[in-house]
């Protein structure tokens, strides 16, 4: 009873204690053209569609995946909100989103993900209503879904699991800003050489401060994920049957 009450103060911890930091993340408000804002709207709908369907799912369980649900959302809400000025229109900072994806599955973390944006736009200032669809597909679609398909690879060839845990929420956590280089390269292509050159600027400049920050969060993860598989030998949560 103690370990969940313990548990319990750590999602709100998370989600009291969170540093309001900066003035944007991801791509900020009116940044993109609007029919590249429009075009990863749509893009992200599916996605959303599904995940409502499975946290509804999630919502009508035991009091245990709740917290858990509250957790993953509390972990991303606070490293997402960590960010560090990157490059003209957007940032660097941890993504959060590897350790829900490895305990509820990708699309899960699309409608938390959307959720920690929403309310990160409107009352943080960090991002944007315009560029929503965009930051969506990036961290919470993409980096969700890396994370998730490298955690169950790995754990498939029998890799030690803060192994496992550590390479997808770092791996999840770059592939997300591979994907806002792809965006902004699309968007604003070099004028002489076009999207490749432009990509490659863009990309070279996000590696300087994310590669560091997909390290520290891949190591947090672990840490986090650790905590919880100790819970879960004393009988405090069930991870069985989540994912």
């Amino acid at each position: 009873m103690k370990k969940k009450k313990y548990l319990s103060l750590m999602v709100f911890s998370l989600l009291l204690f969170t540093p309001s930091i900066g003035h944007g993340m991801h791509i900020m408000e009116g940044f993109l053209p609007s029919k590249w804002a429009i075009f990863w709207a749509i893009l992200s709908l599916p996605f959303l569609i599904v995940g409502l369907k499975k946290v509804n799912k999630v919502l009508k369980a035991d009091t245990n995946k709740k917290v858990l649900l509250g957790l993953a959302g509390g972990f991303v809400f606070v490293l997402s909100a960590l960010k560090i000025p990157s490059v003209t229109g957007s940032c660097s900072h941890p993504t959060g989103v590897g350790l829900g994806a490895i305990l509820f599955g990708p699309t899960t973390m699309t409608v938390l993900g959307i959720v920690v944006l929403l309310f990160q736009a409107l009352l943080l200032a960090h991002g944007g209503l315009t560029t929503l669809g965009a930051n969506v597909f990036s961290m919470a679609v993409v980096g969700p879904l890396v994370s998730y398909g490298i955690y169950k690879l790995l754990k498939k060839e029998n890799k030690n699991n803060s192994i496992a845990v550590f390479l997808s929420s770092a791996l999840g956590n770059l592939m997300t800003y591979v994907i806002t280089a792809i965006q902004l390269s699309l968007a604003f292509p070099d004028s002489v050489g076009g999207f490749t050159a432009s990509l490659g600027k863009f990309l070279t400049v996000f590696a300087v401060t994310q590669i560091p920050l997909a390290i520290v969060e891949g190591i947090i993860t672990v840490i986090v994920m650790n905590l919880l598989l100790e819970y879960k030998a004393e009988g405090v949560v069930d991870l069985e049957t989540i994912q």
